[in-house]
């Protein structure tokens, strides 16, 4: 990163760059520098500005990447940003493909306090989980977990509390469809996630969504952690309650007390989202977290980046650290998908970035793309998830998601996160039960607005305060400390019982 003159003003981010990232609002006829002359017209912090002239059709080119093409010709000094630049669809080919080298495991002794579960993983949070398989069946889960909480006795047997996982589906659905196999993979994969002592899954009885035939289809054959019942057959509504009130007490008594215990980081899985970004959310908040995300799978633990959409014109960084060409197929063949999905359904992939993303300084889904890649860091790639699949192989996953935050999420707790990071330049107030959510601030205007919704000040590295990588290591530690039972600020402030958001695809009949 590298600074236009002694107040940091304009940042360039790379020696290749034409364009610059303004550190706060310009004025028109402000000079810049003895170089670049004054800026040509109002230019907002987090947008770009020209640091040369830039002829019509020739790339754009910021963090070494090229983010579009000039629409017009753009002078040293302009405002560089929708009006002027142009979407460039890139050519991606496998056919010079070369494997990345996997990512080295360190020898360490770091360790975290979680729960250990009896499949041999390790929980962040000690929740009890209520799951509803249909939309009908959701007032009941509310109303049981809503009981429950009301209630000092599950906290004094050492739980964090009642999670009601509901939905607005379940019905009325293809049950050979993709978008039922979304669901399915998200509710099993919440009954599992081992941030749940124990689960109870209800239904109502006649829905697509069977919770028999889904116990059985995954296998969920541990009557110590998990216990299921239709409301039809338990007799209606009150007498639900009571059965599923019923059911949480006595298993509960069964794991009261599970103590926190040291266990080696290769237990961790991290959510790596991001949710109204800004022009520094490129810079600071999503370089840092990549930062950290490195440091955990260097110790041995996986990372889950999502948002397809949002890597999209930057997927030629993923292929690149690909381990195989079976894993780099994979991501094309997602990216395919998702072009002929926007197509079918009237639009297109550089419908995104969302007006907030624009009105924070980014133009084109390249320029946010590329943002948004650097928080996985730089470790190899080890496998692409379809939707909510289990993870399966440790180190860096790729899951394929909407850029919606909630219905990512949802994916990513489904596949096994027991943290999520989140970075926002614009501000986010959301939290993600049973996975803690740590909140990081791409620029500190906002950390201040919003200090209560955020955990770390990334803004620190436009400051000149801050590094990335001495943010990225606070961000690890940060990690370590909220899987060992600190709270988060969206937990202190009682999120997260209504970001389950199951991706809907297809038809509703």
């Amino acid at each position: 990163m590298e600074l236009i003159n002694d107040y940091p003003m304009v940042i360039s981010l790379d020696p290749d760059d034409n364009v610059g990232v303004a550190t706060r609002n310009i004025a028109e006829g402000l000079s810049l520098s003895q170089a670049l002359g004054a800026a040509r017209e109002n230019i907002m912090a987090g947008h770009k500005v020209a640091l040369v002239d830039i002829e019509a059709n020739t790339p754009v080119v910021k963090y070494g990447q090229t983010i579009g093409l000039a629409s017009q010709p753009i002078r040293a000094g302009d405002h560089v940003h929708t009006h002027n630049l142009a979407m460039l669809e890139r050519d991606t080919s496998l056919e010079n493909f070369t494997p990345a080298a996997p990512t080295p495991i360190v020898e360490s002794d770091l360790t975290f306090n979680g729960f250990h579960r009896s499949d041999g993983r390790v929980g962040t949070r000690n929740y009890i989980g209520i799951v509803a398989t249909v939309n009908c069946s959701a007032t009941v889960v509310k109303a049981t977990a809503d009981q429950l909480n009301a209630s000092a006795g599950l906290e004094k047997l050492g739980f964090d509390g009642v999670v009601p996982v509901t939905h607005g589906s379940g019905c009325a659905m293809n049950t050979e469809s993709e978008g039922f196999a979304f669901l399915e993979r998200v509710v099993t994969g919440y009954a599992v996630n081992p941030n749940f002592a124990f689960v109870i899954v209800i239904g109502l009885g006649c829905e697509s969504n069977q919770v028999k035939a889904l116990v059985d289809k995954y296998g969920m054959t541990d009557s110590q952690r998990l216990d299921y019942f239709n409301i039809q057959g338990a007799g209606g509504t009150r007498a639900s309650i009571k059965l599923a009130s019923d059911k949480i007490l006595a298993m509960a008594n069964t794991h009261a007390h599970t103590p926190r215990e040291p266990a080696p980081l290769k237990h961790l899985t991290v959510a790596l989202q991001c949710g109204g970004s800004d022009g520094y959310s490129g810079i600071t908040a999503n370089p840092a977290l990549g930062y950290a995300a490195d440091l955990i799978v260097q110790h041995g633990g996986s990372v889950i980046l999502a948002e397809t959409p949002e890597i999209y014109g930057a997927e030629h960084l993923l292929l690149n650290r690909a381990v195989d060409v079976s894993v780099a197929r994979k991501l094309l063949e997602r990216i395919a998908w998702w072009k002929h999905y926007t197509w079918i359904n009237g639009a297109e992939l550089n419908n995104n970035p969302s007006p907030g993303n624009k009105a924070g300084g980014l133009s084109t889904i390249l320029e946010k793309s590329l943002g948004a890649v650097s928080k996985s860091g730089s470790s190899s790639l080890s496998d692409v998830l379809e939707y909510a699949e289990p993870i399966k192989k440790p180190g860096f996953n790729f899951m394929d998601s909407p850029g919606y935050d909630p219905v990512s999420v949802t994916g990513q707790i489904a596949s096994g996160s027991t943290i999520v990071c989140f970075t926002t330049g614009r501000g986010s107030v959301s939290g993600f039960k049973p996975a803690p959510c740590i909140k990081l601030a791409t620029n500190t205007a906002m950390f201040d607005a919003m200090s209560e919704d955020m955990d770390i000040n990334c803004g620190g590295i436009i400051d000149g305060d801050d590094t990335v990588r001495s943010c990225g290591e606070a961000i690890f530690q940060k990690i370590i400390a909220i899987a060992s039972g600190e709270e988060t600020a969206s937990e202190s402030l009682g999120y997260g019982s209504n970001e389950f958001v199951p991706w809907m695809v297809g038809a509703v009949t």
